[in-house]
């Protein structure tokens, strides 16, 4: 048995075994997306009779965890929430009292809650090690690699499901305190099924986005059809917050290469991966691809250095000034601000002047029955975009160009794009408020 080996032997321990360095007051942070230690999460609420006030920090969790799902987990535990999910919202709804939410930049995250106070514990997911006595943190480290070196024990899931990935996601079994052997498929999402709304969304995205540009893609139905609409474009790079099936499947048509980029170029960057299981066998020691903490991806002077950036993202509304909103209904929180607000000042901000930050949207919510183009966000919104930063929306009713114009040209500009049926109205509104 080699050095490593038995390195890796004498951190090896139970689940059980592993958490019970977890103690009242405590600070744990959690890997996130595809990368969620899924097992060691499931036997979190097992400490409450043990421990008080532990907080876990995390961002869009998968599944519905007992410790903060069960409303007898008040005062044992919080979830604090970077983006919510499904399950946050559904205790928040709820009323369990174990759901938090943390605003924050997406580049910051990590030093920022560093700065507020360093946790105590990571809890993550890795590759098996391999002879040289180094795992791969594998499909992501948005913020992970930061908190990791930051706190005082590392918990480690070893799955052998999960791809080897290069970049910064190599990490040597002596900087981890306890490993758990866990043997589950990672996270996948489902295929997403563009509709017609979406295609012709996508379409008008395709419009701005030109041969040789870098770009950066969310997730859904109106990111897959913009790169549906991608597939005759040359040279295309990625430099994105998360890689999704759609950028392995441009990659393969030979849109993307990457050759034309100013930073990183020939590579593929991102601080995370998620998708479906075809992604991330295709990931698996894949060099074209390389992960780097969030801090050296989407800090928006980073992105700035991307030739004819293009930063696509998608939002819930946008007033008539420019205002976006992508993470609140009002006072509620719905998701989160993730990315977008760094690659769009990012793009817009670019070194060459070439850069395009696109936000995209239906034009109607709930049946058609209410607009998300509207005078005023309504009272409480969280206003993910500056005004000052937003440059395209788009609608499935065309492109409202926003950067550099004035209030009164840019709330024409919206309501050009606006559903038809609610035209007359934000005219009216907008008079009223002194816009037009």
């Amino acid at each position: 048995m080699g050095k490593w080996d038995i390195e890796y032997k004498n951190r090896l321990r139970s689940i059980e075994e592993a958490i019970q360095c977890i103690e009242s007051g405590n600070d744990v942070v959690v890997a996130q997306c595809a990368s969620e230690p899924q097992a060691v999460m499931s036997k979190l609420h097992t400490l409450a009779p043990k421990v008080r006030e532990v907080r876990v920090f995390s961002v869009l969790t998968m599944k519905p965890y007992d410790f903060y799902m069960l409303p007898e987990m008040k005062g044992h535990f919080e979830l604090a929430s970077w983006f919510h999910a499904p399950g946050s919202r559904a205790a928040i709804k709820a009323g369990t009292g174990t759901v938090s939410y943390v605003p924050n930049m997406l580049h910051r995250s990590a030093a920022d809650r560093i700065r507020a106070r360093p946790p105590e514990v990571f809890v993550g997911t890795c590759t098996p090690p391999d002879r040289h006595g180094y795992v791969s943190l594998s499909l992501g480290i948005t913020y992970e690699k930061d908190i990791l070196e930051a706190a005082r024990y590392v918990i480690l899931e070893v799955n052998p499901r999960l791809p080897l990935t290069y970049g910064d996601t190599q990490l040597r079994v002596d900087e981890v305190t306890y490993f758990v052997e866990a043997d589950y498929e990672p996270p996948t999402l489902p295929e997403p099924s563009p509709s017609q709304v979406d295609m012709t969304i996508g379409g008008h995205i395709a419009e701005l986005v030109e041969d040789g540009s870098t770009i950066q893609l969310g997730i859904g139905g109106i990111p897959n059809a913009a790169a549906l609409a991608l597939r005759n474009k040359k040279d295309l790079g990625i430099h994105t917050e998360m890689f999704v099936d759609a950028m392995m499947e441009l990659y393969e048509l030979g849109v993307v290469t990457n050759r034309r980029k100013a930073y990183y170029k020939n590579k593929s960057v991102c601080t995370f991966a998620m998708g479906s299981r075809k992604l991330y066998d295709w990931l698996d020691r894949n060099v074209s691809v390389e992960f780097l903490r969030g801090c050296n991806v989407v800090d928006p002077a980073i992105v700035a250095k991307n030739s004819r950036m293009v930063s696509i993202n998608t939002c819930l509304m946008v007033d008539l000034t420019g205002q976006v909103s992508s993470e609140s209904i009002g006072p509620n929180q719905y998701s989160g601000t993730g990315g977008q607000s760094d690659t769009a000042q990012g793009a817009t901000g670019g070194f060459d002047r070439l850069g395009k930050s696109i936000i995209a949207c239906y034009s109607s919510a709930k049946n058609g029955t209410v607009s998300t183009i509207v005078p005023t966000l309504p009272e409480g919104s969280a206003v993910t975009l500056h005004r000052s930063y937003t440059d395209h929306v788009v609608s499935e009713h065309g492109i409202a160009r926003l950067r550099g114009r004035t209030v009164r040209e840019r709330a024409k500009e919206l309501i050009s794009i606006a559903a038809p049926e609610f035209r007359e109205e934000l005219r009216a509104q907008a008079a009223k408020l002194g816009y037009i």
